[in-house]
């Protein structure tokens, strides 16, 4: 996103990304952590590792169904599932 046509691209999408860094770089000051590291609290951590499992299930489920030969309304509802999922296991906050 460029703020202007002259201008140089902005790092943040908006101030609460900047902030988000901000605060980040300050926890992680003077510790090993990597500054480019995601710092994720353990229900954090599992919640999305749960949300990666169900959406590798219903691509599993999506990919017999076409081997199977499924019909178009059902591979539509599969789909449509799989990608509801994939916007979830997206989110990390």
């Amino acid at each position: 996103m460029v703020d202007s046509d002259h201008g140089r691209r902005r790092k943040y999408c908006k101030q609460s990304c900047r902030q988000r860094a901000y605060e980040q770089r300050a926890l992680t000051h003077g510790t090993s952590i990597p500054d480019d590291a995601v710092i994720l609290s353990a229900a954090e951590a599992d919640a999305f590792g749960d949300r990666m499992f169900a959406l590798r299930c219903a691509a599993e489920d999506l990919a017999t169904a076409v081997a199977e030969q499924a019909d178009a309304p059902t591979l539509q509802t599969m789909t449509d599932d799989l990608l509801g999922l994939a916007r979830e296991a997206e989110k990390l906050r």
